[in-house]
């Protein structure tokens, strides 16, 4: 398997050393043995190899070799090579040359393209009436044929460009959605573990701020700020830990252990969080338990801003085949600290169980409290 895109890549990057080359020779060879079976053009009488013979042949086959590095240059000599090899009425093989680089500078030409169309189109004419001149008489309608066919080896040349064109567009898209795609992914995971940890130091310092007369209540205060950065460190090396291509993408605490140490943070933070949680996780459980922590993680970031104080509830259920999360709130909470959120989690939450095939739903109730509900398909590949 290893051996086939490493012959690949040698083709990509030696194509024409591999490919032209040996098309340059293979034709001037066969131009020189297989006599009277080229093009014919005018009507002139073939007459028989001489010394210049060899000279319009290898005109018009060795330029072949450097037609896709060069090719107006190319097509220029061969050109040259081919009116020679029309004067003299050599009518050789190597004449089928003269479309395949026209072909080439089509495709591969990026500059002056539509110039050169013109000059060849310009230079073909006194060739034409050298050619009507010296032979028979041959009707005009011969040339224009000539040329028409001639210039079909363009047109197929400009199609391939655009093809090509369409696909390195296409791939230069199809690039820029997958970063774009990454960087969100990636935008999401750090509002998740940032914003979380971040808010329950900033809950739990100003909560502190009152506890000034009770030294043993603000030590305590303090070590759960100290934990709970210590514990955003260690997320935080987790995360860009999986964007190492060599590290595992899932976490190894099962997800009992995580949602049980997310809610003891909480609990320390201040706010009176009840959990729950029923039946067996499934085996494997994909990207759901992941999604799941992260929904049980912003509902429980957002207690903590809109309804800090206030009674939260968290249940937990493995079910058959999924994960059904619901996190709610009583009320607003009596005294709800001055944080401002951007509405991105609760968005990055509804696209991740949305790819999932899950069901999500966040709601206020009357009493000012809120309500998330997630259903999310275990198995799901990571």
């Amino acid at each position: 398997m290893t051996g086939l895109p490493r012959l690949q890549d040698l083709w990509r990057r030696s194509g024409s050393a591999v490919w032209y080359v040996p098309l340059a020779v293979v034709l001037f060879a066969a131009s020189l043995v297989y006599r009277d079976n080229g093009t014919e053009l005018g009507g002139l009488p073939t007459r028989p190899f001489d010394a210049l013979a060899p000279v319009a042949i290898a005109l018009q086959c060795l330029p072949l070799a450097g037609r896709r590095r060069w090719p107006a240059l190319c097509f220029a000599v061969v050109f040259l090579g081919f009116a020679l090899d029309q004067l003299r009425g050599y009518h050789s093989l190597a004449g089928i040359a003269l479309p395949i680089t026209l072909l080439s500078v089509a495709c591969h030409l990026e500059h002056h393209r539509r110039a050169t169309a013109i000059a060849a189109s310009v230079a073909y004419v006194p060739l034409a009436v050298a050619l009507h001149r010296l032979g028979p008489g041959e009707p005009p309608g011969e040339f224009v044929t000539f040329y028409l066919a001639v210039a079909l080896a363009w047109g197929v040349g400009s199609w391939v460009r655009h093809t090509r064109a369409l696909e390195d567009e296409h791939r230069r898209r199809v690039a820029e959605d997958t970063r774009a795609a990454e960087r969100a992914r990636i935008a999401r995971e750090l509002h998740d573990v940032v914003t979380h940890h971040v808010t329950a130091m900033v809950v739990q310092a100003e909560a502190a701020r009152y506890l000034t007369a009770a030294p043993e209540r603000l030590e305590q205060s303090l070590s759960a700020v100290t934990d709970t950065g210590r514990r955003a460190i260690t997320d935080l090396r987790h995360l860009l830990d999986l964007l190492n291509p060599d590290h595992g993408s899932e976490p190894t605490t099962p997800l009992a252990g995580r949602l049980l140490t997310l809610v003891e943070q909480t609990r320390r933070a201040g706010q009176p969080v009840e959990f729950t949680e029923e039946g067996t996780p499934a085996e494997p459980a994909g990207s759901a338990g992941l999604v799941a922590y992260r929904v049980v993680q912003e509902s429980l970031t957002n207690a903590l801003k809109y309804a800090h104080g206030s009674r939260t509830l968290v249940r937990v259920r493995h079910g058959s085949g999924e994960i059904t999360v619901e996190v709610g709130t009583d009320g607003p909470g009596p005294r709800a600290p001055e944080l401002s959120g951007s509405g991105r989690g609760l968005a990055g939450l509804r696209a991740r169980i949305d790819l999932l095939g899950g069901d999500f739903r966040a709601q206020e109730q009357q009493d000012g409290g809120f309500v998330v509900r997630a259903r999310i398909p275990a198995g799901s590949p990571s």
